[in-house]
């Protein structure tokens, strides 16, 4: 039997020597996406045409891309959100689909801990206003000793709290599933959403994007938050409404918040990004060098699994 051919299309991935070594020593008939970016509809279709096989990342995996690739036996998932894939519609399909949970937990934990200690520290603005000239010394709070309201304690989302143990936090936990017992190993204590909003200085978000969570954070939220409060969110953009937050940001009805994930990527809003409380990043949580290797060696190993290989 042929190799099978391996479709693969993170440029992340794409872009490393070392993944692409070890799957096309398993997989020589691997091609790769050499575009630098993610693929349009059009340009992912005609890319696994004659794939048995497709490695993702962020593509949207829907039922008429699904209708367009009749060839395509198996999906691997590179990296851990499954928001952009039709699992129904594969189903339907007979396609294969594997994925491995918290790859990149530790580099999404450290980011978010980032954003936590930049928003605290005034360290976007203050670096922002130097490079213009102006020597304004304001050296803002401590992260320690603060309440933190983790909203989604997952992988990430626990990674995240014992980050944060050397601070000395007040952390409480909001989560759809039982997390009793983590929040006894660590100290941290389970809530009601509504309490949590209330009390945290610090509101960060790890849950997935589902019907239940998409602008879960809106003027509603934003109005019970204290106004001394930051949010950070390192999950997904739609899991806040980002036309409230810029009104909020604006009028102070927070003090300040840290974005990696946005409405729609890359932004186009502009004067949102501006905002002098508002801290950046181009989605990159996940994109740490060891979460690359992590995410891309665990999708080879979905791979290697499926077809029986050695």
């Amino acid at each position: 039997m042929n190799a099978p051919r391996v479709a693969v299309t993170p440029p992340a991935f794409c872009k490393s020597p070392a993944l692409r070594t070890e799957l096309s020593r398993h997989f020589p008939n691997a091609v790769f996406n050499e575009k630098d970016r993610y693929l349009s509809t059009p340009e992912l279709i005609d890319f696994l045409a004659d794939a048995d096989v497709a490695l993702i990342g962020r593509d949207i995996v829907n039922a008429e891309l699904i209708r367009s690739l009749p060839k395509l036996r198996m999906i691997a998932k590179y990296g851990v959100g499954l928001d952009n894939l039709d699992q129904e519609a594969l189903s339907r399909a007979n396609i294969e689909f594997r994925a491995t949970s918290g790859t990149n937990r530790r580099s999404v934990a450290e980011l978010t801990l980032g954003f936590m200690i930049g928003l605290c520290h005034n360290m976007s603005v203050g670096s922002e206003e130097l490079k213009r000239g102006i020597w304004q010394r304001d050296g803002g709070q401590e992260l320690s000793g603060k309440t933190v309201g983790v909203i989604g304690c997952g992988k990430v989302g626990q990674e995240l709290i014992r980050l944060l143990q050397p601070f000395q936090c007040q952390v409480k936990v909001r989560d759809i599933a039982d997390r009793s017992e983590f929040c006894r190993q660590v100290g941290a204590v389970e809530t009601g959403f509504d309490e949590l909003i209330r009390e945290a200085d610090i509101v960060s978000l790890h849950v997935p994007l589902t019907g239940d969570t998409e602008n879960l954070i809106d003027k509603a939220v934003f109005a019970k938050m204290k106004s001394s409060a930051f949010l950070v969110n390192t999950s997904r953009g739609r899991v806040v409404h980002q036309g409230d937050l810029h009104k909020a940001l604006v009028s102070g009805e927070i003090a300040g918040a840290g974005l990696d994930v946005f409405y729609e990527e890359p932004p186009a809003d502009t004067e949102f990004l501006q905002l002098a409380n508002l801290m950046v990043t181009p989605h990159i949580g996940g994109n740490a060098k060891e979460a690359v290797a992590a995410m891309g060696k665990a999708a080879i190993q979905n791979l290697v699994e499926y077809f029986a290989l050695k």
